[in-house]
């Protein structure tokens, strides 16, 4: 049976020179023994994957909320389907796949209920109190929200995951980022990260707002990258569903756009002479980009979805629903903080948290029903507390 060493001697042999390297971690918050068999980035993900808060994501919202079909994507889904887009350009590109996946697992785990609406909604309240942002809330939910060992808070991540967490977006100047470099680019694993997300969220939603019949296929037709898929599907299956059709077209959007960041990379490392991480990391803001060509055609795709499917009368009905939902919790525990669970006002009592902080970090961690049965409990005088 091979052990980690071993594992890390091949790897180190199959990664590009400036690909992150297991061996090469700058550890951990909380010293640990390395595993015999497991590498640093791949534990990691395994932690992830038992967290709490990886699971809640099966009952948080993406674009539709969960009582609304089972079809359509959660945030768990699409946390799924942005690693399965990271794995794949971190192995085109010979990048470490175990650190790309643990950061792309772990990088909504600080959202809210209600998506992004309920991250708006939270932003807004906690404005005097230090703002939310769900990437520092999911650097906060790994550091600190996490209970799984007995001696550090935490699931104890590594370095460069915690710094893929909190900087796979360009936004550097926040206070969370100081600890990781603010001046420098994260490694390329944390950068391929927010355009597997894009390249995820827009096939998906694409599909989630047809299969609703929110989105007019006619009117999607207008835009020219999706006309061109479909109209290479239809080429290849000319008898297939709809349906049918409507999938391979999404296949083959996730396959363009997946490509055309690969190949834009490639080309983008050898006319900036980048060999090394360093070399990498001296890249600001970011050396992952799409070509111009797909840039724009994106950029088009996207307006269409803000226009027709984001700001649609059923989507701004429940967002609606989630700014009262939420402020009402939200003001309500403030006003009252003995109507939280002891283990959460705790926090502010014994450790020191502000009560606003420790409100934004309950209500952050709830699901979509959860928040909605709270709120009944807390405003229906017919409904048992």
């Amino acid at each position: 049976m091979l052990d980690r060493s071993a594992f890390e001697t091949r790897e180190a042999e199959l990664l590009a020179p400036y690909a992150m390297r297991s061996r090469n971690s700058r550890g951990r918050r909380h010293p640990e023994a390395e595993h015999p068999v497991r590498m640093a980035f791949q534990r990691d993900r395994d932690r992830v994957i038992h967290s709490t808060a990886f699971r809640r994501l099966e009952y948080k919202t993406q674009v539709f909320v969960n009582h609304e079909g089972d079809y359509y994507r959660t945030r768990l889904t699409h946390t799924m389907e942005a690693a399965q887009v990271t794995r794949t350009l971190a192995r085109t590109l010979r990048l470490n796949e175990d650190l790309a996946e643990a950061v792309a697992l772990a990088h909504d785990l600080g959202h809210t209920p209600f998506g992004h609406a309920g991250e708006r909604v939270l932003d807004r309240l906690m404005a005097n109190h230090g703002g939310f942002d769900h990437n520092s809330q999911s650097l906060r939910t790994v550091d600190l929200l996490e209970e799984r060992y007995p001696h550090f808070r935490g699931l104890n991540l590594t370095w460069e995951v915690r710094e893929g967490i909190v900087k796979h977006s360009t936004r550097y100047d926040r206070p969370q980022v100081v600890e990781f470099d603010a001046d420098l680019a994260p490694c390329l694993e944390a950068q391929i990260v927010d355009f597997a997300d894009e390249i995820a969220y827009n096939a998906h939603d694409i599909d989630d707002g047809l299969q609703s019949g929110m989105l007019d296929p006619e009117a999607l037709a207008s835009v020219p990258l999706w006309a061109e898929v479909f109209a290479e599907a239809l080429r290849a299956s000319p008898g297939a569903s709809v349906r049918v059709l409507r999938y391979q077209a999404v296949r083959r959007l996730i396959d363009r756009m997946v490509t055309d960041l690969a190949v834009t990379l490639e080309r983008r490392l050898a006319e900036t002479g980048v060999e090394t991480l360093a070399d990498v990391r001296r890249c600001k803001p970011r050396l992952v980009e799409f070509s111009p060509e797909m840039t724009a055609r994106n950029r088009a795709l996207k307006t269409f979805l803000y226009e027709h499917l984001y700001t649609h009368h059923r989507v701004t009905r429940m967002t609606q629903k989630a700014e009262r939902i939420l402020t009402a919790l939200f003001e309500a525990y403030v006003a009252e903080p003995r109507q939280l669970p002891p283990h959460v006002t705790r926090r502010a009592h014994e450790e020191g948290e502000s009560m606003h902080r420790v409100i934004a970090d309950y209500i952050a961690g709830m699901t979509d029903r959860f928040a909605v049965e709270e709120y009944k409990k807390l405003f229906d005088p017919e409904e048992r507390v």
